[in-house]
């Protein structure tokens, strides 16, 4: 069954911690009005949720907060959501055993706080890896402050799963247009595969298992471009750029688009693609099951499909028996 690597779960009480602190925490489009793009989340829908589940043959979700993450400019509000979202995945686990699991939240951009959240939930509250996203208020999270996380990754060997901020990368081309989710998104997810790169991150810290949302977004299209053009101006690289980029992991999040899928699986390989659904968010165009079933309709190989869907997420997340 499907180990669906990319979910999201918004109890109201976050959402509250999250409209209470205000300022930076939220993302800039929703300042100071709504944690935009959360939906309320309560006990009362977990029914309806694994009801959607078991139609979709999923047998657990792996939650993480979207781009709505714990993050504030005071550490002690940055704490007390990160622990407040936590301790929530942690019991919705508890009552529900093999059907959600979570990745640890981290109070960033408080890096002591943050190492001490990484452990309180990788070793008390059992979660499966770390989230991470693409940037913590306007600053990639491949920079360097945020190295001493990384490092404590690598010792441990964790996950670490990205995700956008919804940010669309800082650019008034992007947002001034109207397309900060639509596409800069997907251009969030591109731009911490080419920090990753550039900053050799993946080289230095090579027990983490690195997982890349929505595809990768247009890196898959741009792999020879990249080794063609890129060593110009990094010319320290240990290795090819697209080497360096096969070795992380990307979700199928992709909105049902055969073409995404097809480029994806030709730029990585079915080894590096894992199951994913960014739950609920692709509710209003498909139903659960469809964001699935995409990967089954498609033109790969029988055997990739089964990799993609029943294997692969559970393989790095050492859940595969």
């Amino acid at each position: 069954m499907i180990v669906d690597i990319h979910a999201h779960y918004f109890p109201k009480a976050y959402n509250d911690a999250l409209l209470r602190i205000g300022g930076r925490s939220l993302p800039e489009a929703a300042r100071p009005l709504t944690a935009r793009p959360m939906r309320q989340d309560d006990a009362s829908g977990i029914p309806e949720r694994l009801a959607q589940m078991d139609d979709a043959g999923v047998r657990m979700q792996v939650l993480s907060p979207a781009a709505s993450p714990p993050y504030a400019e005071r550490e002690s509000d940055a704490v007390d959501a990160a622990r407040l979202i936590n301790d929530s995945y942690a019991e919705l686990a508890t009552r529900h055993p093999g059907r959600f699991s979570a990745f640890v939240s981290l109070p960033l951009p408080h890096i002591d706080a943050a190492l001490r959240e990484m452990e309180r939930g990788l070793d008390q509250l059992g979660m499966l890896g770390v989230s991470m996203t693409c940037s913590c208020f306007d600053r990639s999270t491949a920079e360097a402050e945020f190295e001493p996380l990384y490092a404590e990754m690598n010792r441990r060997g964790t996950v670490l799963n990205y995700h956008p901020i919804q940010n669309g990368l800082c650019s008034p081309l992007i947002n001034d247009y109207g397309f900060t989710v639509s596409v800069g998104a997907s251009l969030e997810d591109s731009a911490i595969v080419l920090h990753l790169i550039a900053r050799r991150v993946q080289h230095r810290y090579p027990r983490i298992t690195y997982v890349i949302p929505h595809l990768g977004g247009i890196i898959p299209m741009q792999l020879q471009r990249l080794d063609n053009q890129a060593p110009r101006q990094h010319p320290d690289l240990p290795e090819r750029p697209s080497i360096t980029a096969r070795r992380f992991y990307y979700d199928t999040v992709g909105h049902g688009s055969q073409a995404a899928l097809l480029c994806a699986w030709k730029a990585f390989g079915a080894d590096q693609l894992v199951a994913g659904s960014d739950y609920p968010v692709l509710l209003a165009f498909e139903t659960y099951r469809q964001t699935f079933h995409y990967v089954r309709e498609s033109d790969l190989p029988a055997a990739d499909v089964d990799k993609i869907l029943n294997h692969n997420t559970q393989i790095i997340l050492g859940l595969e028996h």
